[in-house]
Protein backbone atom coordinates (compact mmCIF):
# COMPACT_ATOMS: atom_id res chain seq x y z
CA UNK A 1 0.00 0.00 0.00
CA UNK A 2 1.37 3.41 -0.97
CA UNK A 3 2.21 5.56 2.04
CA UNK A 4 3.40 8.67 0.19
CA UNK A 5 0.94 11.55 0.46
CA UNK A 6 0.50 13.01 -3.02
CA UNK A 7 -0.01 16.74 -3.47
CA UNK A 8 -1.32 16.65 -7.03
CA UNK A 9 -2.80 14.00 -9.30
CA UNK A 10 -2.73 14.59 -13.06
CA UNK A 11 -5.33 12.69 -15.10
CA UNK A 12 -4.72 11.95 -18.78
CA UNK A 13 -7.56 10.18 -20.66
CA UNK A 14 -6.08 8.35 -23.62
CA UNK A 15 -6.87 6.24 -26.64
CA UNK A 16 -4.04 5.39 -29.05
CA UNK A 17 -1.87 8.17 -27.60
CA UNK A 18 1.31 6.15 -26.99
CA UNK A 19 3.59 8.40 -29.08
CA UNK A 20 2.19 11.59 -27.53
CA UNK A 21 2.45 10.17 -24.02
CA UNK A 22 6.08 9.30 -24.66
CA UNK A 23 6.69 13.04 -25.10
CA UNK A 24 4.23 14.35 -22.53
CA UNK A 25 5.09 12.21 -19.49
CA UNK A 26 8.76 13.30 -19.20
CA UNK A 27 7.73 16.94 -19.77
CA UNK A 28 5.20 16.76 -16.93
CA UNK A 29 7.69 15.07 -14.62
CA UNK A 30 10.25 17.79 -15.34
CA UNK A 31 7.81 20.71 -14.94
CA UNK A 32 6.37 19.40 -11.67
CA UNK A 33 9.73 18.39 -10.24
CA UNK A 34 9.64 18.80 -6.48
CA UNK A 35 5.87 18.32 -6.29
CA UNK A 36 4.47 15.11 -4.84
CA UNK A 37 3.02 14.11 -8.19
CA UNK A 38 0.79 11.21 -9.13
CA UNK A 39 0.25 10.70 -12.87
CA UNK A 40 -2.78 8.63 -13.91
CA UNK A 41 -3.32 7.52 -17.51
CA UNK A 42 -6.85 6.28 -18.19
CA UNK A 43 -6.61 4.22 -21.37
CA UNK A 44 -9.50 2.71 -23.33
CA UNK A 45 -7.66 -0.54 -24.22
CA UNK A 46 -5.32 0.93 -26.83
CA UNK A 47 -3.29 -1.66 -28.73
CA UNK A 48 -0.49 0.75 -29.60
CA UNK A 49 1.94 0.00 -26.78
CA UNK A 50 0.49 2.44 -24.23
CA UNK A 51 0.54 -0.19 -21.46
CA UNK A 52 4.17 -1.05 -22.15
CA UNK A 53 5.14 2.64 -22.23
CA UNK A 54 3.52 3.29 -18.84
CA UNK A 55 5.31 0.28 -17.38
CA UNK A 56 8.70 1.45 -18.64
CA UNK A 57 8.05 5.05 -17.58
CA UNK A 58 7.08 3.92 -14.11
CA UNK A 59 10.42 2.18 -13.69
CA UNK A 60 12.01 5.57 -14.26
CA UNK A 61 9.64 7.87 -12.35
CA UNK A 62 7.81 5.59 -9.90
CA UNK A 63 4.63 7.67 -9.72
CA UNK A 64 2.52 6.48 -12.66
CA UNK A 65 -0.73 4.56 -12.57
CA UNK A 66 -2.53 2.99 -15.55
CA UNK A 67 -6.28 2.42 -15.59
CA UNK A 68 -7.28 0.17 -18.51
CA UNK A 69 -10.93 0.18 -19.56
CA UNK A 70 -13.07 -1.39 -22.27
CA UNK A 71 -12.58 0.33 -25.65
CA UNK A 72 -14.15 3.74 -26.29
CA UNK A 73 -16.13 4.08 -23.08
CA UNK A 74 -16.37 7.88 -23.31
CA UNK A 75 -13.95 10.65 -22.45
CA UNK A 76 -16.18 11.94 -19.64
CA UNK A 77 -16.26 8.58 -17.88
CA UNK A 78 -12.49 8.26 -18.39
CA UNK A 79 -11.87 11.56 -16.62
CA UNK A 80 -14.29 10.60 -13.84
CA UNK A 81 -12.54 7.23 -13.34
CA UNK A 82 -9.25 9.08 -13.09
CA UNK A 83 -10.64 11.58 -10.59
CA UNK A 84 -12.07 8.76 -8.48
CA UNK A 85 -8.71 6.99 -8.40
CA UNK A 86 -6.74 10.13 -7.55
CA UNK A 87 -5.07 10.48 -4.15
CA UNK A 88 -3.66 13.99 -4.49
CA UNK A 89 -4.92 17.06 -2.67
CA UNK A 90 -5.49 18.61 -6.11
CA UNK A 91 -6.70 16.87 -9.28
CA UNK A 92 -5.69 18.26 -12.67
CA UNK A 93 -6.99 16.87 -15.95
CA UNK A 94 -5.72 17.48 -19.47
CA UNK A 95 -5.82 15.77 -22.85
CA UNK A 96 -3.02 13.39 -23.77
CA UNK A 97 -2.65 14.69 -27.34
CA UNK A 98 -0.21 17.53 -26.52
CA UNK A 99 -2.92 20.17 -26.98
CA UNK A 100 -2.06 21.78 -23.61
CA UNK A 101 1.45 22.82 -22.67
CA UNK A 102 2.83 21.54 -19.38
CA UNK A 103 3.64 25.13 -18.46
CA UNK A 104 -0.08 25.92 -18.61
CA UNK A 105 -0.73 22.84 -16.46
CA UNK A 106 1.65 24.21 -13.86
CA UNK A 107 -0.03 27.64 -14.04
CA UNK A 108 -3.37 25.98 -13.21
CA UNK A 109 -1.67 24.32 -10.24
CA UNK A 110 -0.20 27.61 -9.03
CA UNK A 111 -3.54 29.39 -9.36
CA UNK A 112 -5.60 26.94 -7.32
CA UNK A 113 -3.09 27.19 -4.47
CA UNK A 114 -4.23 30.79 -4.05
CA UNK A 115 -7.32 29.39 -2.33
CA UNK A 116 -9.75 28.44 -5.12
CA UNK A 117 -11.77 25.22 -5.28
CA UNK A 118 -11.55 24.94 -9.06
CA UNK A 119 -9.61 26.64 -11.85
CA UNK A 120 -10.58 26.28 -15.51
CA UNK A 121 -8.40 27.13 -18.49
CA UNK A 122 -10.03 29.19 -21.22
CA UNK A 123 -9.14 29.30 -24.92
CA UNK A 124 -11.47 32.15 -25.93
CA UNK A 125 -11.20 35.79 -25.02
CA UNK A 126 -8.33 37.95 -23.74
CA UNK A 127 -4.98 36.14 -23.74
CA UNK A 128 -6.51 32.74 -24.50
CA UNK A 129 -5.47 31.01 -27.73
CA UNK A 130 -7.07 28.34 -29.91
CA UNK A 131 -4.88 27.15 -32.78
CA UNK A 132 -7.03 26.34 -35.81
CA UNK A 133 -4.52 24.59 -38.05
CA UNK A 134 -6.81 22.19 -39.93
CA UNK A 135 -10.45 21.75 -40.93
CA UNK A 136 -11.30 19.32 -38.13
CA UNK A 137 -10.02 21.71 -35.46
CA UNK A 138 -11.81 24.64 -37.09
CA UNK A 139 -15.09 22.72 -36.94
CA UNK A 140 -14.56 21.90 -33.23
CA UNK A 141 -13.84 25.57 -32.57
CA UNK A 142 -17.00 26.68 -34.39
CA UNK A 143 -19.07 24.26 -32.30
CA UNK A 144 -17.46 24.70 -28.89
CA UNK A 145 -17.27 28.49 -28.67
CA UNK A 146 -21.02 29.13 -29.27
CA UNK A 147 -21.77 26.21 -26.92
CA UNK A 148 -19.80 27.86 -24.13
CA UNK A 149 -21.51 31.20 -24.82
CA UNK A 150 -24.92 29.52 -24.64
CA UNK A 151 -24.11 27.79 -21.35
CA UNK A 152 -22.80 31.02 -19.85
CA UNK A 153 -26.04 32.74 -20.86
CA UNK A 154 -28.34 29.97 -19.61
CA UNK A 155 -26.55 29.25 -16.31
CA UNK A 156 -25.22 32.68 -15.42
CA UNK A 157 -21.81 31.16 -14.68
CA UNK A 158 -19.22 33.73 -15.70
CA UNK A 159 -16.71 31.47 -17.41
CA UNK A 160 -15.54 31.70 -21.01
CA UNK A 161 -14.87 28.03 -21.77
CA UNK A 162 -16.97 25.10 -20.52
CA UNK A 163 -15.74 22.34 -22.85
CA UNK A 164 -11.99 22.49 -22.34
CA UNK A 165 -10.37 19.59 -20.47
CA UNK A 166 -7.76 21.84 -18.89
CA UNK A 167 -8.79 22.30 -15.27
CA UNK A 168 -7.85 21.59 -11.70
CA UNK A 169 -9.89 21.19 -8.54
CA UNK A 170 -9.51 20.24 -4.92
CA UNK A 171 -10.04 16.53 -4.35
CA UNK A 172 -12.18 17.11 -1.27
CA UNK A 173 -14.49 19.25 -3.39
CA UNK A 174 -14.64 16.62 -6.13
CA UNK A 175 -15.87 14.10 -3.56
CA UNK A 176 -18.89 16.34 -2.92
CA UNK A 177 -20.11 16.03 -6.52
CA UNK A 178 -22.27 13.36 -8.16
CA UNK A 179 -21.73 13.22 -11.93
CA UNK A 180 -23.29 10.95 -14.54
CA UNK A 181 -22.27 12.06 -18.03
CA UNK A 182 -19.99 9.71 -19.98
CA UNK A 183 -19.27 11.87 -23.01
CA UNK A 184 -17.65 15.28 -23.41
CA UNK A 185 -20.75 16.69 -21.69
CA UNK A 186 -19.09 15.69 -18.41
CA UNK A 187 -16.93 18.81 -18.77
CA UNK A 188 -20.07 21.00 -18.74
CA UNK A 189 -21.71 18.98 -15.99
CA UNK A 190 -18.87 19.28 -13.49
CA UNK A 191 -18.68 23.07 -13.82
CA UNK A 192 -22.43 23.57 -13.47
CA UNK A 193 -22.69 21.31 -10.43
CA UNK A 194 -19.63 22.87 -8.80
CA UNK A 195 -21.08 26.36 -9.29
CA UNK A 196 -24.44 25.32 -7.82
CA UNK A 197 -22.66 24.10 -4.71
CA UNK A 198 -20.99 27.46 -4.33
CA UNK A 199 -17.44 26.40 -5.13
CA UNK A 200 -14.91 29.19 -5.56
CA UNK A 201 -14.21 28.93 -9.31
CA UNK A 202 -11.93 31.06 -11.43
CA UNK A 203 -10.28 30.83 -14.84
CA UNK A 204 -6.94 31.56 -16.50
CA UNK A 205 -6.03 31.85 -20.18
CA UNK A 206 -4.29 28.90 -21.80
CA UNK A 207 -3.01 28.07 -25.27
CA UNK A 208 -4.74 25.17 -26.98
Amino acid sequence: MEKIKREISIILPAYKERDNLAILIPEIEKEFDGSLLELIVVDDSSKDGTEELIGESNKRFGNLKLITRVPLSGVGSAIRDGYNAAKGEYILSADADLSLSVKDMFRLYQKIKEGFDMVVGYRYGPEGYYEKNNLSVKIKYLLSRPGSFLLRTLTGIKLRDFSNNSRIMRRDRWLELKTYEKSNSFLFEIIVKAARKGFAITEIPISF
